[in-house]
This record gives C-alpha cells, sequence and structure tokens, in this order.
C-alpha cells in the first residue's frame, strides 16, 4: 500500500493582500488555510504544513481547526517557496512513498479533487503527477515519488519545484496529468482584488 503524505505550503508572507492574511480569508465561513488543511487530512495518510512561527496567526487555525496536522517551522520563509519545500522534505518520515504538494491559497481545491489525485497516485507510485484544469493546463497539487525527495531537499529561490519538473520532462519522465473540474487545479488569490472577483463570480454562479 502506498503511503502519501501531504504537505501544504503555507509559510509564505502573503505580501501582495497589502495588509491582509490571504490564506485567513474566509470561504463558506472558514479561513482559507483550515479549509485546505481539512481536506488534505481527509485524503494523505498523513498532513504537514508549513507555517512562519509557532506564534503566528495561521498556526492558531492549525491547532483549532485542523489539529490532525503536523506544522512544520520555517524561520527562513522569507526566502520563498524553496524553503518551505525543504523543510517540509525535511520533517517526513522514511514511511513515505510519495509525497503531495499543494500551495495554500487554492479556494477551490477540495476534499474530492485531493482524494482524486491520492488515489492515482497509489495506482501509479513511480510517476509524478500533476494535477489540470479541466482545460488541460497544469496547475495543483504536484505528487513526487520518494525518489526525488532529495532534490526537493535541495531547492533554493521562490521558484518551487518547477526546477525538478523541467529536469524530469528532459529526462523523459513521464508527468501524468489528473483533471479536476473546472479551474480547481488553477484558482490560487493573491491580491484583494483577485479575492473580490472570485467572490462576485462565485455569487454569481450561485444564484443563476
Amino acid at each position: 500500500m502506498t503511503a502519501i503524505a501531504a504537505l501544504i505550503l503555507a509559510a509564505g508572507r502573503s505580501s501582495r493582500m497589502r495588509g491582509r492574511d490571504k490564506l485567513l480569508e474566509p470561504v463558506d465561513g472558514t479561513p482559507l488555510l483550515a479549509r485546505i488543511c481539512a481536506a488534505a487530512t481527509q485524503s494523505a495518510a498523513t498532513t504537514y504544513v508549513t507555517l512562519p512561527t509557532p506564534d503566528h496567526p495561521r498556526a492558531a487555525v492549525i491547532r483549532d481547526h485542523c489539529q490532525g496536522a503536523r506544522p512544520v517551522y520555517v524561520p527562513n520563509a522569507e526566502e520563498g517557496m524553496a524553503a518551505s519545500i525543504r523543510a517540509g522534505i525535511g520533517a517526513l518520515s522514511r514511511a513515505y512513498d510519495a509525497v503531495m504538494i499543494l500551495p495554500a491559497d487554492m479556494p477551490e481545491l477540495t476534499a474530492k479533487d485531493l482524494a482524486q489525485v491520492v488515489a492515482q497516485a497509489s495506482s501509479t507510485p513511480d510517476q509524478i503527477l500533476r494535477a489540470t484544469g479541466a482545460d488541460g493546463t497544469f496547475g495543483h497539487p504536484v505528487v513526487f515519488p520518494r525518489r526525488h525527495f532529495t532534490a526537493l531537499s535541495q531547492l533554493t529561490g521562490d521558484q518551487g519545484a518547477r526546477a525538478i519538473l523541467k529536469a524530469a520532462q528532459h529526462q523523459g519522465e513521464i508527468i501524468r496529468p489528473v483533471p479536476l473540474p473546472a479551474s480547481h487545479a488553477l484558482t490560487d488569490l493573491d491580491t484583494p482584488e483577485a479575492w473580490a472577483a472570485w467572490r462576485q463570480a462565485r455569487k454569481s454562479t450561485s444564484t443563476e
């Protein structure tokens, strides 16, 4: 049986929100971070969440709303996404065959979506998997088999795991797409304007 851990990247500064924290924005009355964490814990063997510090408001959200998750504190989070990935991979035990990495700022991802990705990874544990939108555009989450853990633990900068994906493709490795509904795998919200537009579109859809 394939053991897959979820790694939620939630240590960023939310700098484009001009004083607001995008991961604390409410979605259906629940902070976004709590929502994505709950979805992950229903799907993966264990969920790890990278956070800036133990006293950060996001840490309180995890303690209050997602007690099954394991926090991973990233004191050098200002370096960028790579610092979070390094810290998260370093926290994983040797028991896991793969890791599902997902940013925390994706409000349309559901427990069903993540369960679909995990199920596909369990059936093809030797391949990289990457969720796509309904149009086939690659998005998140991404599942990496254990053989990539060393490379993930050595990432630098703010480009995430793009370099590993690019290198894998160059070497002829298969990156298997996992189609998710609509734009679930693509929607991330980084600015107040993006949040306002998304909420308005969601409201319009629900009233049609």
